[in-house]
């Protein structure tokens, strides 16, 4: 019983030290973007940064509302990854928690930037070009609150 207990408890250290590096190593990468573009990011706390170019004049969404937003996706390096140059329409409970928790912070027709460390985006899973554990970075135009 004791080696079982010992087994799992080694298991889960392996995989919680994995992921703390990982969050750190995420954090290094958006400073070093941060700094690299001389952006006047802040941070949530949670390990998003933000940055608001325009803050908007309309409203500002909730955690689950439906929005319209304009954006381009991209990795540190800059390659473009995705983007919607018309707008695409979501709810903010069907998106990975960075949008969930940066998209509010814009009000309609604000315009700015979202960076968003692996664990607000797809964690430790690849999803189409997009290699696990990826920082993500997004301008984006909130372009319409709708409820």
């Amino acid at each position: 019983m004791n080696k079982v207990l010992i087994i799992g408890l080694s298991v889960f250290l392996l995989f919680a030290c994995k992921k703390d590096d990982v969050d750190a190593l995420n954090q290094e990468e958006i400073e070093k973007f941060i700094g690299e573009h001389n952006l006047p990011a802040k941070s949530t706390g949670s390990g998003l940064y933000y940055v608001i170019d325009e803050e908007g004049t309309g409203d500002r969404p909730k955690s689950n509302s439906d929005v319209k937003v304009r954006y381009n996706g991209y990795f540190t390096d800059g390659k473009l990854f995705d983007q919607s140059t018309t707008g695409i329409t979501f709810n903010l409970q069907g998106v990975i928690d960075g949008w969930t928790e940066g998209i509010p912070l814009f009000k309609e027709g604000g315009k700015g930037m979202l960076l968003i460390p692996s664990k607000l985006g797809y964690g430790d899973r690849s999803v189409g070009s997009i290699p696990p554990n990826s920082v993500l970075i997004f301008d984006i135009e909130l372009m319409e609150v709708i409820n």
